[in-house]
């Protein structure tokens, strides 16, 4: 095992300048985008937490592979860290994978989209209490209007439509408060962990997890469910490297680098490109709506990403002097 040393995060992450992670951030949510109509197909072939489980999986062998190519080892981490990390996983995978299956079921589409945009704002609430980040009126405003475009883009949909507030709106709503807690939990973890043991670390622990409670579930795979196909399969590979290996290490690099409230802010464009992919790949019709909606993600990532200091520079730059 390669003993991390404590500095190793600073090292990974001083060449990363805000600009080039947010435009990493932008391919992140793009493949995201695709992969929620990934699973949705998926969903046709498996039962919820199994295939859960089995793109966790694939996941950290992808992460594995990456680990052992980059570090010549697998990482050791001291208790302490372990300790984190197994809290991160139990947050970021483990709880927010199994509320976000189980709420889906007993909500709708609809509800489920527009619940999950709160990720933004439940994610600075986070920072503004844990590391006193300033929840400034820019921000606040910034959440609004990306939760605003994505209410148009989920709403102009035909057929959408809200339902009471029920189990599983509760449940959704608590996977985004999971999701938000772990990227704390990340952004704290950073000052100590390079971004990729980090990720490794964090869905080793919480892909075990999901493997025990699918394989002790009611619903475990069986060998009909293990080989549907080829191209099941080929989705299978898709969710498990491409989005959530190569989209989380994005992602836990981004927090690192920016910060867990700024980093949420680009969750935004999930479904914006989900639409357009739809669009584009299954020939669903564009309305002004989603011009609206893209239009107002753009301008809440912008306002939401822009950092407080810029803001005080600028306007000690404009004071005359005395």
């Amino acid at each position: 095992m390669n003993q991390l040393a404590p500095s190793s995060s600073s090292s990974s992450s001083a060449g990363a300048t805000p600009a080039a992670v947010q435009a990493w951030l932008l391919l992140g949510m793009l493949v995201w985008g695709v992969n929620v109509s990934a699973v949705k197909v998926l969903t046709g072939f498996f039962e919820a937490l199994p295939l859960a489980a089995l793109r966790m999986v694939v996941a950290c062998m992808a992460l594995s592979a990456i680990v052992l190519w980059r570090r010549s080892g697998v990482p050791g981490f001291g208790m302490r860290r372990l300790a984190a990390l197994a809290g991160c996983g139990f947050l970021m995978v483990y709880a927010n994978q199994i509320l976000f299956a189980l709420g889906l079921q007993r909500s709708t589409a609809t509800n489920g989209a527009l619940i999950m945009a709160l990720s933004p704002l439940v994610s600075a609430l986070m920072a503004a209490l844990v590391f006193r980040e300033a929840l400034t009126a820019r921000r606040l405003v910034g959440v609004a209007l990306g939760f605003t475009g994505v209410a148009a883009v989920v709403l102009s949909h035909p057929g959408a439509s809200l339902s009471h507030a029920g189990l599983g709106d509760l449940m959704l709503a608590l996977s985004v408060v999971s999701f938000a807690v772990g990227g704390v939990g990340v952004q704290r973890l950073a000052r100590q962990i390079d971004p990729l043991s980090m990720s490794w670390g964090i869905y080793v622990m919480g892909t075990a997890m999901l493997v025990v409670h699918a394989l002790l579930g009611p619903s475990p795979l069986g060998a009909a469910q293990l080989f549907p196909g080829a191209w099941p399969w080929a989705l299978v590979l898709f969710s498990g490297v491409a989005a959530t290996a190569a989209g989380n290490l994005i992602w836990n690099r981004a927090i690192s680098v920016i910060g867990v409230a700024r980093t949420a802010v680009f969750l935004y464009w999930v479904p914006v490109f989900g639409v357009a992919v739809a669009a584009l790949l299954l020939g669903e019709r564009l309305t002004w709506w989603h011009l609206f909606g893209f239009a107002a993600v753009m301008s809440g990532t912008w306002l939401g990403t822009r950092p407080a200091a810029a803001v005080a520079v600028a306007a000690t730059v404009s004071k005359p002097a005395p």
